[in-house]
Parts: structure tokens; C-alpha cells; sequence
């Protein structure tokens, strides 16, 4: 599976001193990315809510779930991989065990209905994902040093391999929402500018 290309968003408004597209609302944002990423940084900065949320997206509804009602917010995405029965993050040890490490199964993503009428819900629209990816060096970095201080749990199984699969994971996940029509876009770090997919999505 090789990688859609990604280009600067041109159109950029300003929260908190940071740069986001300019066509999507400060309520709409879902920030995400493997273990070290800065997403808690990030939603520090924002102001958004500092509780890391779990969305099982092999969940049938994971689109209504509580964690979804305030935002922005960080979350951390429960995934379907293939050989496990359950979905699981990236940093659990059912993940991290296998060898090789498992592909996700975008067969198992549940999927929220296109809207169909005036006033039903339109799910593609109603929730913007941030993908926060940094360097998978960046990121062994950061959490070498969080492991010093064993403040981090997820950090106790860690090698630069680790990290850049796990990144790896998310990219993949960001580029299978982008073309089943969410709103999606991704950036290496705060200070980074954020960018989009340049393949068309399907219609939402």
C-alpha cells in the first residue's frame, strides 16, 4: 500500500497561536497519533478537555459516544487488527506481542451511515480528525526521556522500530478515513503547518 501524497493547507486560522485549516470549526477537532506524538500538549495549549478518551472505531455507534460531546480533545483509537478478536491500541501489550507486529483490518472499521435527509446528522462533517506525526525519531526521543521518569506506562516497551510502526498505524488510519469522506488532515508537531491528502475523498 504505498502513501497518498499530502500538501500544505493554504487557507489557515489561528487558535491559540496555532495554525489550523480555515475551514473548520475550533468545536470540531479530534486530536490523535501514537504514544509521544504531543497530543496532551496540544490540548493543553487549545484549552480543550485534558481527559484522554478511548474510541473503538470497531464499534458499532462509536460516532455517539460520550467521549465525542466536548471537544476538542485528545483521543486514543482502539483499533482492529488482523489475528486479534478485539480492537486494541498500539501501545497494548496484545500489539506490541506479535511478531510481526499486525496490519489493521479496515475490513472491521464500523463505518457511521451518509446522510440521507435535511435534517439527519451528517457524521463526515460533524468531526474533524488531527493527525499528530512527528518523525518516529522525534518521537523515541520524547518518550525515552518520559521513561526516565516512568511517567508514562505505555513507554515501559520502547525501540525506535516500536515507534515507527506505530506511526506507521496511524498514517495508514488517517489515509483510510480521508477516502471514506471524513474531514482529515495531519501535522508533524504544533509549530508545523498542517496539510491535507491530495487524493479526492469519496463523496460523504
Amino acid at each position: 500500500m504505498s502513501e497518498l501524497l499530502t500538501q500544505p493547507i493554504e487557507a489557515l486560522q489561528h487558535f491559540k497561536g496555532i495554525d489550523f485549516p480555515g475551514d473548520i470549526r475550533f468545536g470540531q477537532i479530534l486530536v490523535t497519533g501514537p504514544p509521544g506524538a504531543g497530543k496532551s500538549t496540544l490540548i493543553v495549549r487549545l484549552g480543550g478537555w485534558s481527559e484522554e478518551g478511548y474510541l473503538d472505531l470497531g464499534r458499532k455507534h462509536w460516532w455517539r459516544s460520550e467521549i465525542l460531546s466536548v471537544r476538542p480533545r485528545e483521543i486514543h483509537l482502539g483499533l482492529p487488527f488482523r489475528g486479534l478478536a478485539n480492537a486494541v491500541s498500539v501501545f497494548d501489550a496484545e500489539f506490541l506481542d506479535r511478531d510481526p507486529l499486525p496490519p489493521v483490518d479496515f475490513d472491521r472499521i464500523v463505518l457511521p451511515p451518509r446522510k440521507r435527509f435535511f435534517f439527519s446528522v451528517d457524521w463526515y462533517r460533524r468531526y474533524v480528525f488531527e493527525f499528530l506525526l512527528p518523525s518516529a525519531e522525534v518521537v523515541f526521543e520524547r518518550r525515552t526521556e518520559r521513561a526516565r521518569h516512568s511517567t508514562h506506562p505505555v513507554d515501559a516497551q520502547l525501540s525506535l522500530e516500536i515507534c515507527a510502526a506505530q506511526l506507521d498505524v496511524f498514517r495508514r488510519v488517517a489515509e483510510y478515513l480521508h477516502q471514506q469522506g471524513f474531514k482529515v488532515y495531519l501535522r508533524e508537531g504544533m509549530d508545523g503547518r498542517p496539510r491535507r491528502f491530495r487524493e479526492p475523498q469519496s463523496p460523504p
